[in-house]
């Protein structure tokens, strides 16, 4: 069975194939546990869809609607960008490459068409770089045709790869069908998954995500200021993407970094572009307000154990590379318990340094956050005496499952 490392009493549990085979951990208060004089208060926002969270950690601090379907409109070029940034961080593309600015992009993307456009001329040639902030800065339309047919040859085909790499960073439920955030049917996106989709661009590629904090792009002797309203606000903003379509409403996805701490903010569906700039605002302030940052291990320090079959040992310590850290509310007292997942028992040999396990750490049964762990030692194949007492053991375990389900 895993093990926290709290010194604390285990919890009693009952037996399931989840506890065993999945989750084999025990929940168990977290030494880290802390209280005070004042919980966060429970915040209202007029946004249909909401989502915030903590980009270093993940947790989440405010969801509403946040698994639901909705339409990404122009903050589908997040996507886009992210296609764009891998493509040129595989060195398949560099920032000095041109694209031809095709008819259909012109048309259907350009200043006739009446959206969002940078106002490239026809057949003209633009470097990545500045259809890159033609998208990010202006969210241009003929900028986002432009690269995805540059890249894949037609938009068609640039969907295709974007959905690709959406589910490769486990955007498991969105769907993309074209690279700018025109409304079909089948695109749809939530809010959770989009502010993933940030916190890896972030993450990622800091250097080309600072193009969603320029405020302001010209191009064909044009100056456009960039539409995301947060950059204006003196709040630690630096992105990153607004959209806007009638069946939509005004959506905005934004990040702030106030005393190093980065939040993440996803709101949509909105009536006005300044009711999404001013709910965006409040969600972020209401974020560094009520929330503060906790360490709950050190990097390297022993999280707990997990259980190894056939080997020398019957355990082996788990632990975290990095801090594992976690934002909880200001003066809350909620108990924060902790459970180490993994499928096991572990088989033997077992490498050192293996990301075997991760700790989930829940309040009121809810997942927080989750973070990976790995083995702290080696454990080789044990004798055969070893391997048979652990059979043997194993065989007891899942005859008891058993009879505990007929039960």
């Amino acid at each position: 069975m895993a093990r926290l490392a709290t010194g604390t009493k285990r919890e009693a549990r009952p037996a399931s194939v989840v506890t065993y085979l999945v989750a084999a951990g025990l929940a168990l208060p977290l030494t880290a546990a802390w209280s005070g004089v004042a919980r966060a208060q429970a915040f209202q926002t007029a946004a249909p869809y909401a989502f915030l969270m903590d980009a270093d950690t993940r947790t989440v601090l405010y969801a509403k609607q946040a698994d639901t379907m909705m339409d990404p409109a122009s903050t589908t070029k997040l996507m886009t960008a992210e296609v764009v940034f891998e493509e040129l961080a595989q060195h398949r593309l560099q920032l000095t490459d041109k694209f031809t600015i095709s008819e259909r992009a012109w048309r259907e993307g350009g200043a006739r068409s009446g959206g969002s456009t940078m106002f490239a001329n026809l057949h003209s040639q633009v470097a990545i770089s500045d259809l890159l902030q033609g998208l990010l800065v202006q969210s241009g339309n003929d900028a986002a045709i432009a690269l995805a047919e540059g890249i894949s040859g037609s938009e068609e085909a640039f969907a295709t790869l974007m959905n690709k790499r959406a589910k490769a960073l486990g955007m498991v439920k969105s769907h993309f069908d074209n690279a700018w955030g025109d409304p079909e049917p089948d695109h749809k996106v939530t809010a959770r998954e989009m502010a993933l989709l940030t916190d890896h661009i972030i993450q990622t590629y800091p250097d080309l995500y600072a193009y969603c904090a320029e405020k302001q792009f010209t191009w064909n002797k044009i100056t456009q200021r960039n539409r995301n309203p947060l950059l204006f606000m003196n709040i630690g903003a630096d992105g990153v993407k607004t959209g806007f379509t009638k069946g939509s409403g005004f959506g905005l996805i934004g990040s702030a970094v106030q005393n190093g701490e980065r939040l993440i903010v996803v709101v949509n569906g909105l009536k006005t572009a300044a009711a999404r700039g001013d709910e965006a605002r409040k969600l972020l302030e209401w974020g560094f307000r009520s929330f503060q940052s906790r360490q709950l291990f050190k990097a390297g320090s022993i999280v707990g154990s997990a259980q190894v079959y056939g080997g020398a040992t019957g355990t082996v310590n788990l632990a975290s590379a990095t801090p594992i850290k976690l934002l909880v509310p200001r003066g809350s007292d909620d108990p924060i318990t902790g459970e180490i997942r993994y499928q096991g028992p572990l088989m033997a040999p077992v490498k050192k340094g293996a990301n075997v396990a991760s700790l989930a750490v829940l309040r009121d049964g809810k997942v927080l956050a989750s973070f990976p762990l790995e083995t702290t030692d080696s454990v080789k194949t044990g004798s055969l005496q070893r391997r048979a007492l652990d059979a043997a053991q194993e065989l007891a375990t899942d005859l008891i499952r058993k009879y505990i389900f007929r039960l």
